[in-house]
């Protein structure tokens, strides 16, 4: 777990562009103990999953909270000892094989089968919760989050905005038209962008021709 020095420690390394490597404790969700990642930025407050990490070998960003990272490197398990190699056997005399006596042939009594085991019942164990979360800014950018009962699986992976469209389409009216909105809005922002930027390169082309 990382303490409040260790957090002001890694502030530090990222704020002087040395981004600090973590490793992940068994607390973490969606992320084998042990492994690395670097970290990335700290959301604010700091409270919660605040720090963004990316694990070693992926190409996702994920949140963590502190609980879920330390700065302490895994030791590894020492390497397995080799068995000491068997001594040779020793030579032992072979008897010369005896006459063959005379056997007498009988009959041998039937092999009873072992009664068949009752097949196990199934048990009828009702599958876990599965709670899915939209979250969109106000860019008109989206991630998904997936919870299984009480363990979260997916971590705010980002979905194209014109996938979720497609998705509101096969939702109720009232969520169609919640996630319309959210979708207008961003676009009248990005409207009024590209119209203040469209007038600063207006701007810039009658004063370069003033110049020349």
């Amino acid at each position: 777990m990382l303490s409040e020095q260790d957090i002001t420690q890694l502030r530090d390394a990222l704020a002087a562009g040395k981004p600090a490597t973590v490793w992940f404790t068994a607390k973490a969700v969606g992320v084998d103990p042990g492994k690395s990642g670097k970290v990335l930025s700290f959301a604010e407050p700091a409270e919660g999953d605040f720090i963004e990490v990316k694990p070693t070998g992926s190409q996702d960003a994920l949140s963590f909270s502190k609980a879920e990272l330390t700065l302490t490197k895994p030791k590894r398990p020492p390497a397995p000892k080799k068995p000491a190699p068997a001594p040779p056997a020793a030579a032992v005399p072979v008897a010369a094989a005896p006459e063959p006596a005379e056997t007498e042939i009988y009959q041998p009594a039937p092999v009873e089968k072992p009664a068949k085991r009752p097949a196990r019942r199934q048990s009828n164990k009702p599958p876990a919760e599965v709670t899915v979360t939209l979250h969109s800014t106000s860019r008109g950018d989206w991630t998904v989050e997936v919870v299984v009962g009480s363990k979260r699986s997916v971590r705010a992976v980002a979905v194209p905005a014109a996938a979720i469209a497609k998705i509101a389409r096969e939702l109720p009216s009232q969520v169609e038209d919640a996630i319309s909105a959210v979708m207008a809005a961003a676009r009248q922002q990005h409207q009024e962008r590209i119209a203040l930027l469209q007038a600063e390169l207006d701007a810039a082309r009658r004063a370069l021709n003033e110049l020349s």
